[in-house]
């Protein structure tokens, strides 16, 4: 590319900056810990490195893949830890409290201001690294997580501008190889092993060896330089473009210093001989490999040395830099990681990685995104919910819901795990809406919602003046459990379970049943209705099946409903922790809801000898109810057949359901009878009674005395 007078110019490749992610953490904790309020400029470090290029498969061309300048983590620690191959590069950070003020500042003064410092810098210390400062400006939205940012990379310009001799040449068609090795081992100070490597230097045939090259420092340019022809002088960078045909950006500094400082003359006649360095590695002895390195001849007319006040230290050049954004134009980017740093998003990654940690050696077959997405209905927020619903939450189910009338009593918080004391103030806060709240403070990922209802009961009559509320709450239980998969039943009598295990039957939900005694526990499943269960296969029962019982138990023949409502502290988490594992045993099992349980153990053979190959799924057996004993630290898994006239999921209760919904709850509800009735119960009772009475009793004879 020439310019209007037909000279060719030499071209720049402007800097892009990469901003690792890490940075914008780091900045972060500086601007709440450190900076707070302040919007002193902070100095920062970056780099750059040699620049690379990729082939096109399609093409055969190689496609440079830009000048970058890098910004890390450890951008703002004192020490500089350049990686490897890298050119260090200082700035300044300025960050602004408020959008506003970032854009109502006067960059083009931030700008000046730079560059006159780096210029001064330069000149008064002759260290050459000061041409590569550049300047960053920030605003930290630490609500979104957005930063809004805007790089300046000072150049000084030339007019006339830069132009080059014939056209670009591998360094290689005019350093012999012995030469190009003897720059490549003074670069990358292979004898000293460090690895971070200077912005440029000078460099000049050995007297010794002609075919070899000593290098010096930039600022050394005139003694280096003094009695050495034009034409033996080489200016060595370290070019982070990689483009067939412009120059990294460092170069412009490099050649306004020399020219201002060094080059009595860099005419067309003098040139400046550069090499651009673009060899991370030498090309191997004997190989066919190039280097990759180009040599170039550029000049610039003598009015351009005015302009760049050669010999006068106070007269700085015009510089331009501020860096593009995204969509080519002169403007802000914008970082947005909001993904990536908000705690919220952060919390859901963390909660989600002791589960995924399962998967890399012990269960790989481990479906955790059944479980996650699988939304759960707790009825009942006290001991058992609260403990429910914190396990739910540990195998990362993110839709918990909460149904409770009550209120936060003064002893629920030393027993259930979501209130506080300041939850029991003032009458008590509703215990389903506490929970909720407590388990979004806990982990905000979750989508916890509480909801204060009543659950009407068999045996307790509903008043005429209360049975519009009644209806109403039924609807909502109704409607709550059909966008709910799985219902968990937490509450505290026996009645209360009998219209959400009804509903649960008929949709056919997932109900999960926890009951307790004073040391001891039930945990089942329900199975599902007739209408739902394959043919040839045991249905399995619900809670009000058959009795529940304790075997070999001091209260064997009570059921547990009518034992002390008081426990033993540490029984509800247990309880509550199995209850969420049957679950999602449940859910990982190849059938679901109709995973069969485990066949009975006899007396051949031990719980522990029946074989799981064909009951088991990914994490084991599936039982269908778990008793638990603390008194003598044992469970016992029991299978329990469904009862065709159960007042709770025969098909006849769940049909007169369907079929005329609220009246018939409603006489369930109140009328003394009615699901015996229904169920055919009572002429199961009558039956039973006239056997006994049809009985011929033997009376013994009196023996006598």
């Amino acid at each position: 590319m020439s310019e209007p007078g037909g000279k060719p110019v030499l071209h720049f490749t402007p800097f892009s900056s990469i901003v690792q992610p890490a940075f914008w953490h780091e900045l972060t904790r500086l601007k709440i810990d450190v900076l707070k309020l302040s919007q002193e400029a902070v100095p920062i470090n970056a780099s750059y490195s040699i620049g690379r290029a990729v082939l096109d498969r399609e093409t055969g061309m190689e496609v440079p893949l830009g000048c970058n300048l890098v910004v890390g983590g450890d951008a703002f620690q004192s020490e500089i830890r350049t990686p490897p191959n890298s050119v260090a590069a200082k700035g300044w950070l300025k960050n602004f409290n408020t959008i506003e003020e970032f854009k109502a500042v006067n960059k083009q003064e931030l700008f000046n201001q730079t560059a006159e410092e780096m210029w001064s810098a330069t000149l008064k210390t002759g260290d050459p690294s000061y041409l590569t400062q550049f300047l960053l400006i920030t605003f930290a939205d630490l609500k979104k997580y957005r930063y809004y940012y805007w790089f300046a990379f000072p150049a000084y310009v030339a007019v006339p501008p830069w132009n080059k001799i014939g056209d670009w040449r591998s360094a290689q068609d005019y350093i012999p190889r012995k030469g190009l090795e003897s720059l490549y081992s003074s670069i990358f100070n292979t004898d000293n092993g460090s690895r971070t490597l200077p912005s440029a230097v000078i460099a000049r045939p050995s007297a010794a060896d002609p075919a070899i090259f000593e290098t010096a420092p930039l600022n050394q340019f005139t003694e280096f330089f003094e009695d050495i022809p034009h034409d033996k002088r080489l200016i060595i960078f370290i070019d982070p473009s990689a483009h067939s045909q412009h120059v990294g950006w460092p170069l412009r500094n490099i050649l306004a210093y020399i020219l201002s400082q060094h080059s009595p003359d860099a005419s067309q006649n003098a040139p400046l001989n550069v090499v651009a360095w673009r060899d991370v590695d030498a090309p191997p002895p004997n190989s066919d490999r190039p280097w990759r390195s180009v040599y170039i001849r550029t000049w610039v007319p003598s009015g351009a040395a005015e302009l760049m006040g050669r010999g006068d230290t106070t007269l700085r050049p015009a510089a331009v830099g501020w860096e593009k954004n995204t969509a080519g134009k002169m403007g802000p980017r914008v970082a947005d990681l909001a993904p990536m740093m908000d705690p919220t998003r952060l919390a859901d990654q963390a909660v989600d990685l002791n589960l995924k940690l399962m998967r890399w050696r012990i269960l790989p077959e481990l479906d955790l995104d059944k479980v996650s997405s699988t939304k759960c209905l707790l009825l009942g927020a006290g001991t058992l919910g609260c403990y429910v619903a914190r396990t739910l939450m540990g195998w990362g189910v993110r839709k918990i819901s909460l149904i409770d009338s009550a209120h936060v009593s003064f002893s629920n918080p030393v027993r259930q795990p979501l209130f506080e004391f300041e939850d029991c103030l003032d009458g008590g806060k509703p215990k389903a809406a506490c929970a909720a709240e407590r388990l979004q403070k806990i982990f905000p990922g979750v989508n916890a919602t509480g909801y204060k209802l009543s659950i009407p009961m068999p045996g307790h009559p509903i008043p005429p003046p209360n049975i519009e509320q009644t209806k109403e709450d039924v609807a909502q239980l109704e409607k709550l459990i059909d966008e709910h998969d799985v219902i968990f039943l937490l509450m505290d009598s026996r009645e209360s379970r009998w219209l959400p295990t009804v509903i649960g039957a008929s949709k056919g939900k997932f109900v999960i049943n926890a009951a307790l005694g004073f040391d001891s526990y039930l945990v089942m499943r329900h199975g599902t209705r007739q209408s739902l269960t394959p043919s040839g296969a045991t249905r399995l029962g619900c809670y009000y099946c058959n009795d529940i019982v304790a075997p070999a138990d001091s209260l064997k023949d009570q059921t547990l409903d009518q034992m002390c409502t008081v426990t033993r502290p540490g029984l509800a988490s247990i309880a509550a922790s199995t209850a969420v594992e049957l679950l999602v045993s449940m859910l990982q099992h190849p059938k679901g809801i109709l995973a069969p349980p485990p066949p009975v153990a006899s007396n051949n053979r031990t719980q522990d000898e029946v074989s799981e190959d064909e009951h088991s799924g990914v994490l084991g057996l599936v039982p269908h109810q778990i008793r638990g004993y603390l008194a003598r630290f044992n469970n016992m898994l029991i299978t329990g057949a469904a009862f065709n006239s159960c007042t709770g999921c025969s098909e006849t209760v769940l049909q007169a359901y369907e079929q005329e919904g609220f009246p018939m709850l409603l006489r369930a509800f109140g009328e003394t009878g009615y699901l015996e009735k229904l169920t055919g119960l009572d002429k199961l009772y009558n039956e039973g009674e006239a056997a006994l009475e049809n009985v011929d009793w033997d009376e013994d004879d009196e023996v006598d005395g």
